[in-house]
């Protein structure tokens, strides 16, 4: 799966051993892929960035910021994992025990996987092997067709929810071609998320994006 054999068979073991499945080790800390799915993020983030800013040279930052964030959210790793055969690897180790609950669980390990062939094998191996073994399952002409308007979610949430909301520009820096807005989301008059961005619309888009992950919106 990662294209080549591991030096370290250690790291991916641990991988792939979910927080829920944890075992506590002699100190009273429970050993699992938390720690290696946080460095993985941090590195599949920064290679997702240098890929779209290399691939798309004339798009502005907010495009590449949401087409980022659209490759590496859990649904969309969820189903890069399954791919790729890392689902029937958890399955396998996991065999009888109910993991279902676990709605992104594929998509940490993933995250995880790539923090172990980062340690396992440095940061150009894993770099290709995210290039080659990730981003090629990317449909990007439909991520790109399809961004998501976060601030209609939001206004549609509201709706449903009898609940008002409150976009609010409360800083404008910086010179004029080089402005920074920062908005604030109210809901129900209670400080709920904050957006920053080259423009209003910008701003609130960030900010509304924010308020759609802190409300567990589906986007």
């Amino acid at each position: 799966m990662v294209g080549s054999k591991p030096f370290n068979l250690t790291l991916y073991k641990l991988a792939i051993k979910h927080a829920s499945a944890a075992e506590e080790s002699i100190n009273g800390m429970k050993i699992s892929n938390e720690r290696l799915e946080y460095l993985g993020d941090a590195i599949l983030g920064a290679v997702v960035a240098e890929f779209l800013f290399n691939k798309y040279p004339y798009r502005d930052e907010g495009f590449l910021t949401e087409t980022r964030s659209r490759m590496v959210n859990r649904e969309a790793l969820n189903q890069i994992a399954m791919k790729i055969g890392l689902s029937k690897i958890i399955s396998e180790e996991y065999k009888g025990k109910n993991l279902s609950s676990h709605k992104s669980l594929y998509g940490d390990a993933l995250e995880a996987i790539v923090g172990a062939v980062y340690l396992d094998r440095n940061f150009d191996f894993c770099k290709n092997f995210i290039l080659k073994r990730i981003i090629i399952h990317f449909d990007l002409d439909n991520i790109i067709s399809t961004t998501t308007n976060f601030k209609s979610k939001i206004i549609e949430w509201s709706q449903r929810e009898n609940s008002e909301v409150d976009f609010k520009t409360i800083a404008i820096s910086g010179e004029q071609r080089f402005k920074e807005f920062i908005v604030e989301l109210h809901v129900n008059k209670q400080l709920l998320a904050t957006g920053k961005g080259a423009t209003k619309k910008k701003a609130e888009q960030e900010a509304a994006k924010n308020g759609c992950e802190i409300l567990n919106i589906a986007v």
